[in-house]
């Protein structure tokens, strides 16, 4: 092997068993986390790191559908990828180049036997109910175009390579910040809102409280203006005491604590985890072998 690809080799390989010693310590850390963290349920969850299980379900009012296969579901992410050939004298090379790409970042409700909770699945880590392939002539899918039963369309034909992952209704895993949010709010926070809203409508706020028809808001007015504000955001706050406040799961910030949401139960998910973990160590290993195997070859 000339030096230089042999160099390149090299660090590729090193650059290799850094990335799985890596890799290893991730999947090992979340599968602890996931085994260490006590379930909790909904209405007695405290504040801040917790893991729940329950009904993964759409919301009425914002259903959510997967853009390849516009199925109805939870969550999704999807790849469109496109063939290109290139000619050389070397040989025709083709590879797929990926045009369009997305996930879902709508919340869905988490629901178990004491009550519902909002999970926001923005930067969360995502374990499918299904992954789909399947190829096709067109930029985007024609309908009805999916694998009727999911999985891989092993001979596909087609200029074009459709990936989705679906999130689908059903039993759900998830582990996140947990915080509940009042639906009443500050009437201080809600004045200042008002006040804003009020002042981008500069004619119906002088038909308001332009009370010497100047054409302008002076002190007094403005004064008036804020005891009106401050008013109508009490009134707000006393009609919506009776609302529920609003469970919400989302990341975290934390890199030592995972935001996780899976169609999987935790003992299944753990042992993904752990055989990943597994398969990393041992292609680190042959990582390692051929690493030596090339150095002594070189240098002997």
């Amino acid at each position: 092997m000339e030096s230089g690809s042999f160099w390149i080799v090299t660090l590729l390989l090193i650059a290799a068993t850094i990335f799985l010693f890596f890799y290893i310590w991730r999947s090992l850390h979340r599968a602890r986390v996931i085994e260490d963290t006590p379930t909790a349920k909904i209405r007695s969850a405290h504040q801040g790191y917790v893991e729940l299980e329950g009904e993964g379900e759409l919301i009425a009012t914002l259903p959510i559908t997967a853009p390849l296969s516009h199925y109805q579901c939870l969550w999704y992410r999807f790849v469109v990828e496109r063939k290109e050939t290139r000619y050389s004298s070397k040989g025709n090379q083709t590879h797929w180049r990926k045009v369009h790409d997305g996930s879902c970042e709508e919340p869905f409700l988490l629901r178990d036997e004491t009550g519902d909770c909002l999970v926001d699945p923005e930067g969360a880590e995502v374990t499918p109910t299904s992954k789909d392939v399947w190829y096709g002539h067109s930029e985007w899918p024609e309908p009805g175009s999916a694998p009727a039963g999911g999985g891989t369309q092993l001979l596909g034909l087609g200029k074009y390579r459709y990936t989705e992952e679906r999130l689908m209704p059903g039993p759900v895993y998830a582990l996140g910040q947990f915080k509940t949010f009042n639906s009443t709010g500050s009437v201080r926070d809600r004045t200042g809102e008002l006040l804003r809203e009020w002042k981008r409508d500069q004619a119906a706020l002088l038909a308001r409280f332009d009370s010497n028809n100047d054409g302008e808001i002076d002190v007094d007015e403005w004064n008036r203006a804020r005891d009106a504000a401050g008013k109508e955001a009490l009134r707000e706050q006393v009609s919506r005491q009776a609302e529920p406040p609003t469970n919400m799961l989302i990341k975290t910030g934390d890199r030592r604590q995972p935001f996780l949401v899976s169609a999987f139960p935790q003992t299944n998910l753990a042992s993904r985890y752990r055989n990943r973990a597994r398969f990393s160590l041992a292609g680190t290993f042959v990582a390692l072998a051929v690493l030596l195997w090339m150095l002594s070859v070189r240098w002997v």
